[in-house]
């Protein structure tokens, strides 16, 4: 071998390893939505984090998709089915009991940031927390869709 090709060897090693290490530290870094209720003002049976799912654009099967999906986190997905109406432009999570934690429990799974979560305090609500799908769906687990 020459010296180029071992050099191009050890280049070639050092930056798969880099990339390696890089995935780990990612994916050990990042946080992992808790489906578990850590606070509840309005004694909600459970310790699991109960969601609603609407569809708010029309668009046939994204609640049951989502439900699905917050399911798979461990979310106790209480009832999902469509909107008032169709024209919800962005992809809205509400505190319902006023848990903002259980709601940015949520945002975490869904990929939506933080501060998107908004208030709006249901006492007549048997629930933490309600999710509204938008237009912006793509833009929102489960529905990203990745570039091949």
């Amino acid at each position: 071998m020459t010296e180029r090709a071992i050099d191009a060897g050890i280049i070639s090693f050092g930056v798969i390893t880099l990339l390696l290490i890089y995935a780990f530290v990612n994916r050990v870094g990042s946080p992992r939505p808790d489906a578990t209720r850590v606070f509840n003002p309005n004694e909600l049976l459970g310790e699991i984090i109960q969601v609603e799912v609407r569809n708010g654009n029309g668009v046939s099967g994204l609640a049951g998709q989502m439900t699905a999906f917050l399911r798979s986190y461990g979310f106790d997905v209480v009832e999902h089915g469509d909107h008032t109406s169709f024209d919800q432009e962005e992809t809205i999570i509400f505190d319902r009991i006023g848990n903002l934690d259980a709601a940015k429990q949520v945002a975490l799974a869904l990929g939506i940031p933080e501060s998107d979560v908004q208030q709006d305090i249901r006492t007549d609500y048997y629930l933490d927390v309600s999710v509204i799908i938008g237009m912006d769906y793509e833009s929102v687990m489960p529905f990203i869709i990745e570039e091949p």
